[in-house]
């Protein structure tokens, strides 16, 4: 049996602390995501469109096996300067990939951005974009006490996202199961696809809904929808590759390899698949990492409690991308889904 944890959080998992920070009027944010020590991470990537740092390394045939911090950020291209910062950071701190005998440590800080850049915010910033600037704050946040809980919606690299037709933010989920395995989700949700059900005012994630996470009646408008065919009218039509993603982190308490990991991020990505429509098109760039703590090892049969914690990540996904949608507000001329 599984339940969400006492936040019904990504920090519900032991250890793990995110921080976030915005720039109102650039509308665009950053999210940082840390753990007590250095934790095995996987990756996946489905969409058309990536924006990413530090991907090929997580790959199990490599070198480095755990990174030290994850980005999540609005700004496309630009917003990879906020790992930059966490990296600085961090390395200040003596954190990081041991060089030899060197004093110096490489903080390893994998990276994923979302195209905010034609939300109606001010990005007339020149040659100085705030991210790096938002990657230090929201780092800041994290290794505070703020650091283990937060809002959703419009917050971090969600605040100025927009989700198909609808206003998109970022949102967060977890579960907790009878044996120990902690498990969240972390997701900015910026997707070309709808959220919602064609024809009806129900999110696709709302069939994984737990309580009033979603809302008290999140299936209210399910028997007006239509039949699940075709392409939904509610995307944002007209969207070039590049401006749209989803980018999220899922997080696990348990022992895995990096090649576990890996197949963790797998699994779960299909979280956005049942919580989005269409999802993985040529102008999406989505990206879910994975992150296991490694305080509770996996039983005698290790595969198939692999496959039962990648089953609940991507259930923690699917709900956290509509929890990121309920929670969102409108923001310029970007309505909320409650609004419609």
């Amino acid at each position: 049996m599984t339940n969400p944890g006492k936040r019904n959080l990504i920090t519900d998992v032991t250890g793990v602390k995110v921080g976030h920070a915005a720039d109102v009027t650039a509308r665009s944010g950053v999210t940082v995501l840390i753990t007590p020590g250095r934790a095995v991470a996987g990756v996946e990537q489905r969409g058309g469109a990536p924006g990413t740092r530090e991907t090929d390394l997580m790959d199990p045939s490599c070198l480095v096996d755990a990174v030290d911090a994850i980005v999540l950020a609005g700004g496309s291209v630009y917003g990879l300067d906020a790992a930059s910062a966490v990296t600085n950071l961090l390395g200040a701190r003596g954190q990081g990939f041991v060089l030899g005998d060197s004093p110096l440590v490489a903080p390893i800080v994998p990276a994923a951005i979302l195209f905010d850049l034609r939300n109606g915010g001010d990005k007339a910033w020149g040659q100085e974009p705030p991210y790096r600037r938002l990657g230090g704050e929201a780092l800041d946040q994290a290794m505070s006490p703020a650091g283990d809980s937060f809002a959703l919606g419009n917050i971090g690299a969600g605040y100025g996202a927009l989700a198909g037709a609808y206003k998109g933010g970022l949102g967060s989920a977890s579960l907790i199961t009878d044996d120990g395995f902690e498990v969240g989700a972390l997701v900015a949700v910026n997707s070309f696809g709808s959220p919602v059900m064609p024809g009806g005012t129900t999110l696709w994630a709302a069939t994984a809904a737990l309580g009033d996470e979603m809302g008290t009646a999140p299936m209210a408008g399910i028997g007006d929808a239509a039949p699940v065919l075709g392409f939904p009218t509610d995307t944002k039509a007209g969207s070039l590759p590049g401006m749209n993603t989803s980018i999220g982190i899922v997080a696990v308490n348990a022992v895995l390899t990096s090649a576990e990991a890996g197949r963790l991020a797998t699994m779960a990505e299909d979280g956005l698949a049942r919580s989005i429509r269409p999802i993985h098109t040529p102008m999406d760039g989505d990206t879910i990492f994975a992150l296991a703590t490694g305080t509770k090892e996996l039983g005698a049969a290790r595969a198939l409690d692999l496959a039962r914690l990648g089953t609940l990540a991507a259930d923690c996904l699917t709900r956290a991308v509509g929890r990121a949608i309920h929670e969102a507000a409108s923001l310029g001329g970007a309505r909320a889904f409650g609004e419609f």
